[in-house]
């Protein structure tokens, strides 16, 4: 191989990854995991079933975020960041009763999920060497 030609092969790699349609679709289906590890630990650690707080957790587009690509899971739930941070106990008349402490379900599940993205991403670039050719 000479070398005009793997600055052309290097090129053409690096058109296809900033292009990112396989990127992209990388990127989905590892947002998608995410939301299903936050799923798994809000069901193991919040106790109390009602309200929308576990069906709001969601999964979204892939962005282009400071030059790189990224997916964020979130909840729509309008009392998400109080089961998250934590928040002071009231009743009807303002008097407080305590705090209840946050369940740091998001957070939690970033950490867990930290080294599968890792070996995840590691796959996805061997692949994509391999699909062009560098290997």
């Amino acid at each position: 191989m000479s070398l005009d030609q793997l600055s052309k092969d290097l090129l053409k790699l690096a058109n296809g990854i900033k292009d990112g349609k396989e990127t992209k679709k990388f990127l989905k289906k590892e947002g998608v995991k995410l939301k299903n590890k936050t799923i798994s630990v809000a069901k193991s650690r919040v106790k109390k079933k009602t309200g929308n707080y576990i069906k709001g957790i969601k999964s979204g587009k892939v962005y282009e975020y400071q030059g790189a690509y990224a997916c964020r899971t979130y909840s729509t739930a309008p009392h998400a960041h109080l089961i998250e941070y934590g928040h002071i106990k009231k009743d009807r008349t303002g008097k407080e009763h305590g705090f209840q402490r946050g369940y740091h379900v998001f957070t939690t599940a970033k950490k867990d999920f930290e080294d599968e993205f890792e070996s995840d991403a590691e796959n996805f670039l061997d692949n994509l060497l391999i699909n062009n050719g560098f290997k």
